[in-house]
């Protein structure tokens, strides 16, 4: 059997696909297009992409050979599931496995903007600290103040359990109440999206990307929230108006963000990049050696099943 791989995956973790036919590909400046994957992925058996990866109707027509579309991720808004499922492709993602590392990129994002620690390292780098000052990079206290959960999933309670740690309260907001005992656990009250924006501290985005959440963060969503407020967001970059960001973060109509996620990855707002309000990363959520190791284990678990012609296949999406 051929699998393609849009992009090399870590060494090891594709090991029980040996025997079949591996292809990894690079490119040298962000992922395939439309064109391109249909170019690489003509003969494939199987597909594991990236969720920069179109895999759209007209790529799954191209490429009729394809049985199963693993994606090294959780979200799986790339792929059209409507024609995967017309087509009988089976589609799968990583759930679970990255919550715990998510959690903790979110919370170091949280703590960067929320102690200037960016502008901190660049000030000592640049050689300007030259005396301890009682006015120097204040930062906002975490202690006392309310966390908005946008998303109260697996990754959403994960950073809700650090923010009790940090002594913060934690409300939420989700299309349907969290379980009883979750929020029992968390102390976390389910409040309206307006609710949330208006008192909370800081708002940190945990929902999938969907016709109802993009752009959901947009310019009368951050005028409700406080000028001291900060935003957090590893969820999905599009969730978040960019420009109506910059805006906001310049003219300090909220206090802070930190972002691991853009609009149009890898592209990022230029306006952004000038701002020293705001503290970002290139999308390192789930970037631990054991994640992204175990990423790759189950791409190849689901893969193998399918192949193999498993009547359970892990990971399941469609």
């Amino acid at each position: 059997m051929r699998i393609v791989v849009t992009r090399p995956l870590p060494s090891g973790g594709l090991h029980l696909l040996n025997g079949h036919e591996i292809v990894q590909h690079e490119f040298s400046v962000g992922g395939p297009d439309e064109d391109q994957l249909i170019d690489i992925a003509q003969g494939a058996d199987a597909l594991i992409t990236l969720l920069s990866d179109p895999v759209t109707e007209r790529v799954l027509r191209a490429c009729p050979g394809i049985k199963v579309v693993a994606q090294y991720a959780v979200g799986y808004d790339n792929i059209d599931l409507a024609a995967a499922r017309a087509s009988g492709v089976v589609v799968t993602n990583t759930p679970g496995v990255l919550t715990e590392a998510t959690a903790d990129m979110a919370f170091a994002l949280l703590l960067a903007a929320a102690r200037n620690v960016a502008p901190a390292d660049r000030y000592v780098r640049a050689g300007e600290f030259s005396r301890w000052e009682a006015d120097l990079l204040l930062g906002s206290d975490l202690s006392g103040g309310t966390i908005g959960i946008v998303g109260l999933g697996r990754i959403g309670a994960a950073v809700a359990r650090r923010a009790i740690g940090f002594g913060m309260r934690v409300c939420y907001h989700n299309r349907s109440p969290a379980n009883p005992s979750v929020e029992q656990k968390l102390g976390a009250r389910l409040v309206s999206m307006n609710t949330l924006l208006e008192t909370s501290d800081v708002v940190s985005l945990h929902c999938s990307l969907n016709a109802s959440s993009r752009g959901l963060i947009g310019r009368e969503a951050l005028a409700r929230m406080k000028p001291s407020a900060i935003l957090v967001n590893t969820a999905r970059g599009a969730v978040v108006d960019e420009e109506a960001l910059v805006d906001a973060l310049r003219s300090r109509a909220i206090r802070a963000a930190g972002l691991d996620v853009f609009e149009d990855e890898p592209s990022v707002h230029p306006g952004l990049c000038d701002l020293d309000n705001v503290v970002m990363a290139p999308h390192l959520g789930s970037a631990t050696h054991a994640t992204r190791l175990r990423m790759a284990e189950m791409c190849a678990e689901a893969v193998q099943a399918v192949l193999s012609g498993a009547r359970h296949i892990p990971y399941r999406v469609v």
